[in-house]
């Protein structure tokens, strides 16, 4: 999309007749929708939706009180986010027990080089609870004594400090489709491998169990489906012959902050959009100022022949 476009996002049991109520609605305010998705995952109905309110028969905050009030109807968490709103920059970093994707966040953030407010930091665990404080962020435990967390306390809270960005700092838990739904394309996590290889909790000794000469590290946006949202930024490293486990982490962990950093700043600074289910960089944002992947000097040390059709070219040149 060339323009930006108010969103609107419904989430709850699926049950028949919910996208005509919806879209009743707007219809009848002169809003035109100009994108709609939807989708079911273990009972839970999302519907997002694009439209234009440039030239709308209703004023915003009747709006969203129009949209409220047919949520309760409905019994559904109706959301809309126009324009405007979504130059919020409030940031809920989501952790477990390892702390070093949180430390490159703050020390970003307390340096200036973030251009958003980590508001809140949410653990299953408590461990991290120290570091938020040295930094004066609020923090929650929602874990139980398993660290099993509950989600319904999560939302709660994310709505409370009014968050626009989820980053999972090495949150070694599941989200829901409840609460991916809600916050679609604005969940960024970090996985420890180049995906779409070795998905999951043990990718490291994955790593090590297949052998790998080369391992890396992934930032991408969090789907329903495990590890397999939209990649935004990766970073590669060798892995020694016999390393172990715990060396290949020691070496793949500065370069998770370092790809998970990135991602959050790519986001927000609108650098980059989700497309047919992969990222891609805007038409106006110059590529200069984001590493992505490698270090651009690495394309000097890349073998550049053979290359086919060369052969033909050698031959003719022989006629």
């Amino acid at each position: 999309m060339t323009r930006e476009y108010t969103e609107i996002t419904v989430v709850g049991d699926d049950k028949t007749g919910l996208i005509a109520r919806v879209t009743t609605l707007l219809f009848e305010r002169d809003i035109n929708i100009e994108d709609l998705d939807q989708a079911v995952r273990d009972g839970v109905f999302r519907m997002t939706m694009h439209v234009d309110t440039a030239e709308m028969t209703t004023e915003k905050e009747e709006l969203r009180e129009a949209l409220h009030d047919l949520g309760d109807d409905l019994d559904m968490d109706i959301q809309v986010r126009f324009p405007a709103d979504r130059e919020t920059r409030t940031i809920a970093v989501l952790v477990t027990k390892e702390s070093h994707c949180l430390e490159a966040l703050f020390e970003a953030w307390a340096d200036g080089k973030l251009g958003a407010e980590i508001s809140v930091i949410v653990g299953n665990h408590d461990d991290l609870e120290p570091l938020a404080d040295h930094y004066g962020v609020d923090f929650h435990d929602i874990g139980d004594e398993k660290g099993n967390p509950d989600e319904a306390e999560l939302l709660d809270i994310l709505a409370e400090y009014d968050t626009d960005l989820i980053v999972l700092a090495r949150y070694m838990r599941i989200l829901s489709p409840n609460v991916v739904f809600r916050y679609e394309d604005r969940i960024i996590n970090i996985h420890p491998s180049l995906l779409p290889a070795f998905p999951g909790a043990e990718a490291y000794r994955q790593a090590r169990e297949e052998g790998v000469r080369i391992a890396g590290v992934t930032a991408h946006y969090v789907t329903t489906d495990l590890d397999q949202g939209p990649i935004i930024t990766q970073r590669a490293f060798n892995v020694p012959a016999g390393a172990s486990v715990d060396e290949i982490e020691r070496r793949g962990q500065p370069l998770e902050a370092e790809a998970l950093l990135e991602a959050v700043q790519l986001h927000l600074d609108s650098a980059i959009s989700v497309y047919h289910g992969r990222t891609e960089l805007r038409d106006d944002v110059d590529a200069e100022g984001y590493q992505f992947g490698l270090p651009g000097a690495v394309d000097d040390l890349l073998a550049d022949r053979p290359v086919d059709g060369l052969g033909s070219v050698v031959s003719r040149s022989e006629e």
